[in-house]
């Protein structure tokens, strides 16, 4: 059920965020999935992609590796003093970095720790992509004449961050926190069995504007726990050549490559030197309020359109 009164309505997610020993191994694993240095200091790496949004994967130094928070993106400031009237978050506070603008911080059910932000600086213009989309020829239509296709072997351009999936302890609780506080709407109800939602794929409530399919996807486990985070790349051919990149680099492959039914999205899930899964994905579904809500199964959930159909993400 819809939240008619939500604090605030989040427009997207902005980051996601980890503790990892050393800032160099991961530093390398994300140059080679995709991303991009932002700012790196002694004790913090930002990594981002190629759109203008900011950093979209921060690890901070810490003797333990784990998951440390996800972030997302308001409309205004305005919003993060609305969060902070609430009992949980804090209070709202300016960003360090050049990247500047405000967060506030808070606490879902499970303790994961979530930022808001608001006010972020755009980054400079991207330019071209070093990889645009080949035309392709079909039957369809034959519009690629006299030029060959010579693809260039790099890792994939990752334009955004697009998601993020956690397991919950209690996913109705949950799923009321997050659609109270960040205004989220469901695109797609899990359920082990009729009336027994176990997850949703929530997206942001934008109104008539298309949004992802989900921002963030909640699924009942037996502890609470990161899933994975996806990151948008530019195209197909853009996500097989970066397959092909991270595998030559010796990179843990998880799963795919493969189409969601949920979603829709073409993926490729990999695993960064510290076990965290990060997935690639594009051509996904791009839902608004005039798009109702599903009631599912676990074998659509779990399923693909074409691609393997286990060994998905922990």
């Amino acid at each position: 059920m819809t939240d008619p009164t939500p604090v605030i309505r989040v427009k997207d997610i902005a980051y996601v965020q980890f503790v990892a020993p050393d800032l160099e191994v991961m530093e390398s694993f994300l140059l080679d999935f995709g991303l991009v240095r932002h700012e790196r200091s002694e004790n913090v790496l930002s990594m981002r992609g190629l759109d203008r949004s900011g950093p979209a994967h921060i690890t901070r130094l810490g003797e333990t590796a784990c998951f440390d928070r996800v972030g997302f993106c308001a409309d205004s400031k305005a919003d993060l003093d609305a969060l902070s009237a609430t009992e949980d978050f804090a209070d709202v506070r300016p960003i360090e970095g050049s990247s500047g603008g405000y967060v506030v911080s808070g606490r879902d059910p499970n303790g994961f720790a979530i930022d808001v932000i608001a006010e972020r600086k755009p980054l400079a213009e991207i330019g071209e992509l070093a990889r645009p989309a080949p035309v392709s020829n079909s039957v369809e239509g034959r519009r690629r004449r006299g030029e060959p296709i010579r693809l260039v072997p790099s890792p994939s351009q990752v334009f955004r961050i697009g998601h993020c999936v956690l397991n919950v302890a209690d996913f109705a609780r949950s799923e009321r926190w997050y659609k109270h506080h960040l205004g989220l709407v469901t695109s797609d109800q899990i359920d082990l069995a009729p009336n027994t939602p176990v997850g949703a794929f929530l997206r942001c409530d934008r109104g008539a504007e298309f949004v992802d399919h989900h921002t963030v996807f909640l699924l009942q486990g037996e502890e609470p726990g990161f899933n994975h985070a996806a990151f948008e790349v530019v195209n197909f051919d853009d996500l097989m050549s970066g397959h092909t990149h991270l595998q030559k680099a010796g990179h843990r492959h998880q799963w795919g490559i493969g189409r969601h039914i949920l979603g829709s999205q073409i993926y490729d899930y990999w695993r960064d030197p510290y076990g965290n899964v990060l997935e690639h994905w594009t051509d996904g579904d791009l839902f608004n309020n005039e798009t109702p809500p599903a009631s599912v199964g676990l074998a659509e959930l779990i399923g693909s359109q074409w691609g393997p159909t286990s060994g998905g993400p922990a």
